[in-house]
């Protein structure tokens, strides 16, 4: 016999449960971070004043152009980044590092300073997304939550903004939930939207970021049903007409008819998730014509990337619905970015650079700072990045720092739509070839500006 089933918990208890476990995001970390701070701690070298920068070596193969997302996220990430109670007990049950360090994190709070790339802006290579500056110690623990946080969320962000590109004017609906993580569905779904999607299926993404939901029913609903009429009326009963009937589960021509007749020509769409759907569009827009459904709405889902949207331009197709290839980045899963120690203070309390040489990992050394050269059209020229000085600023020019966090309080509020502005401003600043889905190099050449 199986085991009697365990009655849930109330529904209060599971959620302090779960925010008790939740609250805190210092364990989001790799272990050599607070390795790394025990032994500054030990040698002195903790409190070093320290620049840390986090870029990109290189775009995603054959990608013109990078989009940042994730600040906002890496920022709340940051206000609970503390090492409570229950995250010190863990670390000191576990060994990882030793008593005098537990005790510096009991009490670590952020006191630095952060510039940064904004939610929305193109990044390129070398491009200095994100500026940290504080101790050493309070800078370095922070390495794995940052990257985590932007390599994701900028990967999302860049697939999106190509499959809107290729959408044209069509809007997309983020549905790829149930093809990753469900934290990172959310993420996803937020960076979706940055990138100009105009809905998500995922409920979460609609409660924490205030993101359009949208969703109808999927082909087990039509199964469920003695008929796929039953379904179809049964839908429309508790949707209205104005609902989105999925008509592919079994004959398609025969479902259009069949959703006409019982939703009236006010119909207001249908899905195709399967076949050829370039072909089967034509002949259901046909069909709804002529049964008089002139404004009903086509909209595609099935496997899209970017390149099946492109190859749909010319079909009758009202909207996309993007799901695997969405959320696992179309192929660019990561954004490639690495945290490095750019800058350090020197035994007479000066900062001097410093730069990681290894082969085909070199990083340069100095305090970067950024800005987009355009010319007097405003299209875009070169990324100028600025050691140790600040680029002059022609007057065409675009600075693209921005203060994040200042002594360790946040002093960046921005809503999504600021960055989906942000990010129109940005592409449409590029050269038009540069927005084609064609692999290419960089839409511009990064430039380096520095003391002679």
């Amino acid at each position: 016999m199986p085991p009697p089933a365990r009655p849930l918990e109330p529904r209060s208890a599971r959620a302090s449960r779960l925010n008790t476990v939740n609250a805190s995001t210092a364990l989001l970390t790799d272990r050599y971070e607070l390795t790394m701070l025990q032994a500054t701690l030990r040698d002195g070298t903790a409190q070093r004043r320290s620049v840390f920068e986090l870029f990109a070596r290189r775009l995603p193969e054959g990608r013109r152009y990078g989009v940042v997302a994730g600040v906002g996220r890496l920022l709340d990430a940051l206000a609970e980044f503390r090492f409570g109670q229950v995250e010190l007990d863990w670390l000191r049950e576990a060994g990882v590092v030793d008593e005098d360090t537990i005790q510096w994190l009991a009490d670590y709070r952020f006191s630095g300073t952060i510039w940064g790339y904004p939610d929305g802006e193109l990044y390129f290579p070398q491009s200095p997304v994100l500026i940290v500056e504080g101790t050493f110690a309070e800078s370095v623990i922070l390495e794995t939550v940052f990257l985590s946080i932007l390599n994701h969320d900028s990967a999302i962000a860049s697939a999106a903004t190509r499959m809107i590109t290729a959408a044209g004017n069509r809007p997309c609906i983020e549905m790829g939930s149930r093809r990753t993580h469900e934290g990172s569905a959310v993420a996803a779904a937020r960076s979706a939207y940055i990138a100009g999607f105009a809905a998500t299926s995922n409920l979460e993404a609609g409660r924490t970021y205030g993101i359009p939901t949208t969703g109808t029913s999927a082909h087990s609903f039509t199964l469920l049903h003695d008929t796929e009429r039953d379904a179809f009326e049964a839908q429309v009963r508790a949707l209205g007409p104005g609902t989105t009937l999925l008509v592919d589960t079994y004959d398609i021509p025969e479902a259009i008819r069949t959703a006409v007749e019982v939703a009236g020509p006010e119909l207001g769409g249908v899905r195709l998730d399967s076949g050829d759907l370039v072909a089967l569009a034509g002949e259901v827009r046909r069909q709804l014509d002529d049964l008089g459904a002139t404004s009903t709405r086509i909209t595609v889902t099935s496997d899209l990337d970017e390149y099946a949207i492109a190859a749909l331009a010319a079909a009758p197709v009202d909207g996309y619905g993007v799901g695997t290839a969405l959320v696992t980045g179309s192929g660019a899963p990561t954004s490639g970015f690495v945290y490095k120690l750019v800058s350090r203070e020197g035994t007479g309390g000066e900062m001097v650079p410093v730069a990681k040489k290894s082969k085909d990992k070199v990083s340069v050394g100095g305090r970067k700072s950024a800005l987009r050269r355009r010319d007097a059209a405003g299209t875009a020229q070169a990324e100028v990045i600025g050691i140790d000085l600040t680029p002059v600023h022609d007057g065409d020019d675009r600075t693209l720092l921005v203060e994040l966090v200042r002594d360790g309080s946040r002093v960046h509020h921005e809503t999504l739509d600021d960055a989906r502005e942000r990010l129109r401003t940005s592409l449409a600043e590029l050269p038009a070839t540069s927005r084609q889905l064609q692999a290419g190099e960089p839409a511009i050449d990064t430039v380096y500006e520095e003391r002679t």
